[in-house]
């Protein structure tokens, strides 16, 4: 991602780098628009990396009668495993099914058939309790009377959106991360004639001419934009996780956990390396400026369904090794709602070339991009299409030679990163930089072509969105940094005082929003 200078002009100027963001600046430079992205904090910062990271159809919103939405889902689902291979890939869900306590098989059977027709090809499949514990090592079996295989699809967030930042970019996009939108500047009819944006950390500001905005900052969407209705509010819900170590529970597939206090779906995967266990839907009536964690009473509320099922494991919150939170942007109508059926369909407002889109799914990216540039389209030229027939992502075939010897899901993985920049990581690399982190799937070669390439300015961009160390060892990994900083200091223009810190500040996050509470 080269930093160009900042032009005078823009055909559209996108603000939010998360996950819909950037997926409306890819879309928009397929379409020929010449489009700038700004975004106040780090690509992905925010809701875009602290995901569930999952690319699913989200089988609960049958349950809710969200046909069309889990349909969208579905589809959207398999055309990412299609285009993005390494980069989203199908994992196993294993579903169990109690005596006395819900779900019963029947429904779960209906839906399954519906998920499964919705996807054009036959996944589930049912056990009894006998194959359903062989698979599940550690299960409870008091009452267990079998249970479900299905398929989703797993993905890494924050690397989604950046490959598709990056191939924006190839293609003549430009995308800034600390830089803020300030302003929206108006003509004296209102309608948007371009754009205050200022570099966060250098002060550095420019105003750019521009005829259309797209806010895409989710849940913070109002500070740009206020909702057009008066019924109408945004409702940020956090979504927090635990992170566990992999070897405290034998898991090589994903567990469907129904919580015994309030049954809703929580679910523990296996995720580059570790465990995740989430998540939690609650209001966050913190400042949104603010970092975002999980509280105490989440992590109990977690390890309560987790040890409902697991008992034997005997897993403390001593045995996880960190934590992490994201908000979801919903916009609702109504009062006293439970969280967990509120909509998850995006909503989109205009008012004369500034176009707001917020709500929705990590799958369903490029749905909220598309209707996102068809509301400006009055103000973009007017040959200007939207275009979903193409791919999300530029086809990059795995090579037919492997000099290096790379074990092939690692070469696939990167492919799926990277996209063809993964080549070059390969070529550049020394043999022992070709191995994994231990404890997770990155490989160490990445962390040096990351820090030069990806508009790293800290480390914690580095080690939290770039690859994602950070969220899964203990400590952030602490005991790998002396090899991190000899790694990046031939590409990273930092002396030693800034080196200090960067390892400062990056300890400080990890102590304070990473903790598990």
């Amino acid at each position: 991602m080269e930093n160009k200078p900042i032009d005078k002009a823009y055909d559209l100027v996108v603000v939010g780098g998360g996950i819909t963001g950037a997926g409306v600046l890819r879309e928009s430079v397929r379409m020929g628009l010449k489009t700038l992205l700004v975004e106040k904090n780090d690509f992905a910062y925010g809701t875009s990396s602290r995901s569930s990271k999952l690319v699913h159809g989200g089988l609960r919103y049958l349950k809710q009668g969200k046909l069309l939405l889990t349909y969208e889902s579905v589809r959207q689902r398999q055309r990412l495993l299609d285009e993005a291979p390494g980069l989203v890939d199908e994992i196993d869900f294993l579903m169990p099914i109690y005596r006395e306590r819900g779900p019963g098989r029947l429904p779960l059977t209906a839906g399954l058939v519906l998920y499964d027709l919705m996807a054009g090809k036959l996944y589930h499949s049912h056990m009894d309790s006998k194959e359903f514990a062989e698979m599940v090592p550690g299960i409870d079996t008091t009452g267990l009377s079998g249970g479900f295989r299905f398929m989703d699809a797993q993905t890494d967030d924050a690397r989604l959106v950046l490959r598709l930042i990056s191939e924006s970019a190839e293609d003549g996009g430009q995308a800034l991360n600390y830089t803020s939108a300030t302003g929206i500047v108006r003509n004296e009819d209102g309608a948007v004639t371009g754009i205050d944006i200022t570099d966060v950390e250098t002060g550095e500001s420019h105003t750019v001419s521009t005829p259309a905005v797209i806010n895409a900052t989710g849940a913070w969407a109002e500070t740009l934009h206020p909702v057009h209705e008066s019924d109408m509010h945004l409702r940020p819900l956090r979504g927090s996780h635990l992170v566990i170590p992999a070897d405290r529970l034998p898991l090589t597939r994903a567990v469907t956990l129904i919580h015994p206090d309030d049954g809703r779906p929580l679910f523990i995967i296996p995720w580059e390396g570790a465990l995740m266990l989430g998540t939690t839907d609650i209001d966050h009536g913190n400042d949104l400026n603010t970092e975002v964690t999980a509280t105490a009473e989440e992590a109990a509320y977690m390890m309560e369904c987790l040890n409902t099922y697991f008992p034997e494991a005997n897993l403390t919150l001593g045995d996880c090794s960190a934590s992490f939170a994201g908000i979801r942007p919903v916009l609702t109508r109504k009062e006293n709602v439970d969280p967990s059926k509120e909509s998850r369909e995006h909503v989109i407002w205009a008012d004369k070339g500034l176009v707001t889109v917020t709500g929705g799914k990590l799958t369903t990216f490029r749905i909220l991009a598309a209707d996102a540039l068809k509301a400006t389209k009055p103000w973009l030229p007017a040959d200007a299409r939207v275009d979903l027939k193409s791919p999300a992502f530029a086809k990059v075939p795995l090579p037919a030679d492997n000099p290096k010897g790379l074990p092939a899901p690692n070469l696939r993985n990167l492919y799926g990163r990277y996209g063809k920049h993964a080549a070059s990581i390969i070529d550049r690399a020394e043999a022992r930089d070709l191995e994994c982190i231990p404890g997770t799937h990155t490989l160490w070669a990445e962390i040096p072509f990351a820090a030069e390439s990806e508009n790293v300015r800290h480390l914690t961009d580095l080690l939290l969105r770039r690859v994602r160390m950070g969220m899964l060892l203990k400590d952030g990994g602490r005991e790998h940094l002396p090899r991190i900083r000899n790694l990046c200091e031939p590409v990273l223009n930092w002396d030693g005082d800034r080196w200090e810190t960067e390892l400062q500040m990056y300890n400080d996050y990890v102590n304070t929003a990473l903790r598990v509470p």
